[in-house]
């Protein structure tokens, strides 16, 4: 993950200090590219701990269409919350309703609430929706995986091999506007690249996690097509590091990266939406000593 490495360096030596919406205030740049050889081994990194079960679940929660917290909160997960939450305290302001507690309005993800056509946890139409469930102009839906795995068998060569979270009819009712907004395929001698544009990127949390989400959504993909791994390109627009950060960021940069563990995956599982969590596995996972084994796996 020297990749990776690299990103978080340049940011603390030429970064911008700016303003942002969440009043912490950030150090980034903009444009910058990453590319891993999954052959290589999972692009997990090695110098901080990741939460990878919680990468696991969401990416099985978008690959549902699932777009309420019910499911990543019933399997332990819960880095959506304070999303929901957030939203539902902006819904309750509108509609004249009085919130329940953080707490509450967890255990009750999936209930009726007293807003109308709400219920506890939704997030609006947030990535899974937008992912296989896309407003069609005939009333309809489009199912963009769905759509994107039959053309990589059907018309590997393709170049309209794209799925995009960026609705712009719905992202300003969005929990929260998409961040990692499309992502396209790429089909050459018997493998499978995927290249994501990010349009921002939280640098020292989110974009390890982005990394190997889409580099396991690659794998996954790729073996139901009957294709190799080849590469992960990671495009991102604002690459930033909250202020908050600097501190951990270099005692990270001051740390070692280690070899590559290998993620393997069930090869019973023919379909990329009958996998679970259990499906998954990481050997080889060798992290610096500072940091322990990601949690639950």
């Amino acid at each position: 993950m020297r990749q990776y490495q690299e990103l978080l360096s340049k940011i603390c030596r030429e970064g911008v200090v700016r303003g942002d919406r969440t009043g912490t205030g950030t150090k980034g740049i903009f444009g910058y590219q990453m590319r891993f050889d999954l052959s290589e081994g999972f692009p997990l990194v090695t110098t901080k701990r990741l939460f990878l079960k919680g990468v696991i679940y969401e990416l099985l929660w978008f690959l549902r269409g699932d777009t309420n917290i019910k499911y990543l909160v019933d399997n332990g997960v819960h880095i959506w919350d304070s999303d929901a939450y957030r939203y539902y305290n902006e819904l309750c302001v509108r509609n004249g309703v009085l919130p329940v507690d953080k707490d509450t309005f967890v255990a009750a993800a999936g209930m009726e609430s007293p807003i109308d056509g709400y219920r506890f946890g939704d997030l609006n139409n947030v990535y899974g929706y937008q992912w296989r469930s896309w407003p069609s102009g005939d009333g309809g839906a489009i199912d963009q995986i769905r759509k994107v795995i039959e053309t990589i068998k059907t018309n590997p060569n393709s170049r309209r091999m794209i799925v995009s979270a960026w609705n712009v009819a719905d992202v300003d009712s969005m929990a929260l506007p998409p961040c990692h907004t499309m992502f396209q395929f790429f089909v050459a001698e018997g493998k499978l690249s995927c290249q994501l544009y990010q349009r921002s990127g939280d640098t020292f949390l989110g974009v390890p996690f982005n990394i190997a989400s889409y580099a396991l959504l690659t794998m996954m993909i790729a073996k139901e097509c009957g294709l190799e791994p080849g590469e992960f390109v990671h495009t991102l627009g604002d690459a930033h590091l909250y202020l908050n950060h600097l501190e951990q960021a270099e005692e990270q940069l001051s740390r070692e990266p280690r070899a590559l563990p290998t993620m393997i995956l069930n090869p019973e599982v023919e379909s990329i939406f009958d996998y679970t969590y259990d499906d998954f596995t990481l050997v080889g996972y060798d992290p610096h000593p500072a940091i322990k084994a990601p949690l639950s796996f």
